[in-house]
């Protein structure tokens, strides 16, 4: 077999393996809604009924499994796709409660559906460990070669080898030391090629014989890729055209975009008030100093705010003007300051800069003012980022690490923007819970990266 009958083969596997999950779910279920629910609802069902309601329930599944990533058997990494699949069945049984108290007409046990969730998520572990060692058996790594030019791709091949159950670096080629011929040659030896940061004519060619060949590439994108990738096809003529409207997102878009961060801010202050109301206490009583840290950021078409946090560090922690990053252990940090933020708790203030208008739910994370002409100093592309309003979380803070570079957070937060729809917001609010349980989970530039300003510069 092939790589390339081989990666069909992967792609059966993974579904027949999610599908197999789901099922096994959905089994799980239909026993606790036999053995308890079906009796304590208003119209019990009954033969073909039961179905109904597995059927209902395991489409809940399966849609949170989407969102969170719990599908990708042999992608993500085992905790990684664990998390998902654990998160992706609690918001599944949370909302199957719901459901059954609708059906009941009345608020009924939960306990049943407690010990069903714990059976599923040891299910998640076992069946979740079991592929993934099938998966690493039967699938080796891909052997790769880099091909670069002028900027050193070492950087990338440490990300890389942190996968090595997908990827084996064995190559690494600078294409301006290298004929095109004996390129040619060495590229027909290896399973996949990765393209890094090489100008645009000589990777056309690479490309181009690529796919002649048939053989996969990947390549780190640039920023007219990203609006590229998001255009529309225009077939009014004999000859394709690509549109990019480069707008941001549509007004019918942006409209519903503000009425969910106006729900969603309203419900969160309401849930959260007695929480906001405790830590505002603890912070005064800690040091007496305000309960508040704000601050100027920017916003869209480059707009100044003053963004709201509760304060986790002393008072006057940048009495000089200067913008310090926190560190982990940094002595700037109160101790209900460290829990608030281990927590992120300190974020909860936003959601009044949310309901104002100033911010929303998602989008990229607003920078403070000073930084802000720096990496536009940088970066000239920077104010790309500046078309849609800043927001709590985004696409860059849920894929980006805590390294990861300000150039390529530009990237996210433009594939961000180039590629809007609600769903894509829905569906970045949920994955921020996920990434608020992983060690790596990142917030804005401001606090992680601002020595990495300078890795890259404007695209050439």
């Amino acid at each position: 077999m092939n790589r390339g009958e081989l990666d069909q083969f992967k792609r059966v596997l993974r579904a027949f393996a999610a599908l197999l999950l789901i099922i096994g779910m959905a089994i799980l279920f239909l026993f606790v809604w036999k053995e308890y629910y079906n009796l304590r609802v208003v119209f019990p069902f009954y033969y073909k009924g039961h179905w109904l309601i597995v059927v209902v329930y395991a489409i809940f599944v399966a849609i949170f499994f989407y969102i969170y990533g719990g599908l990708k058997f042999g992608y993500l990494t085992y905790s990684s796709i664990v998390l998902s699949q654990v998160l992706a069945i609690i918001c599944a049984n949370i909302l199957t409660y719901l459901e059954i108290v609708l059906l009941s007409a009345k608020f009924v046990g939960i306990y049943p559906l407690i010990v069903m969730t714990a059976i599923q998520i040891v299910v998640i572990f076992i069946w979740t460990a079991f592929i993934s060692v099938s998966f690493i058996k039967i699938f080796p790594p891909r052997r790769l070669l880099v091909l670069y030019e002028e900027y050193n791709p070492s950087l990338m091949a440490y990300k890389i080898k942190r996968r090595n159950d997908r990827y084996k670096i064995e190559g690494y080629i600078n294409i301006k030391e290298t004929e095109e011929e004996d390129l040619h040659e060495t590229i027909r030896k290896y399973d996949a090629v990765l393209i890094y940061d090489v100008h645009s004519i000589e990777r056309n060619k690479i490309l181009k014989f690529c796919y002649s060949e048939s053989i996969r590439v990947y390549v780190t994108p640039k920023l007219s890729d990203i609006l590229i990738r998001s255009s529309e096809t225009i077939d009014l003529f004999d000859t394709p055209l690509f549109l990019m409207r480069n707008s941001g997102i549509s007004f019918e878009q942006r409209l519903i975009k503000r009425i969910m961060d106006i729900i969603i801010s309203l419900v969160v202050l309401v849930i959260t008030s007695p929480i906001m109301l405790l830590v505002a206490v603890a912070i005064k009583l800690y040091d007496g100093g305000p309960v508040f840290f704000i601050q100027e950021r920017c916003t869209k078409d480059g707009k100044v705010f003053k963004i709201h946090k509760f304060r986790s560090m002393i008072v006057d922690a940048e009495k000089e003007g200067k913008a310090i990053p926190a560190t982990e252990n940094d002595p700037r940090i109160t101790p209900v300051g460290r829990f608030i933020r281990k927590t992120r708790i300190d974020e909860l203030p936003q959601m009044i800069d949310i309901l104002q208008g100033n911010m929303s739910v998602v989008g990229p994370r607003p920078e403070r003012v000073e930084h802000v002409k720096a990496y536009t100093k940088e970066i000239p592309e920077f104010s790309y980022r500046l078309k849609v309003k800043g927001g709590l979380t985004g696409y860059a803070q849920i894929y980006g690490k805590y390294n990861t570079t300000a150039y390529d957070k530009l990237k996210l937060d433009l594939m961000y923007i180039q590629n809007y729809s609600v769903l894509m917001d829905v569906r970045l609010i949920f994955m921020t819970i996920k990434i608020m349980l992983l060690k790596e989970s990142t917030e804005g530039f401001d606090e992680e990266i601002s020595r990495n300003i300078g890795d890259r510069g404007s695209e050439n």
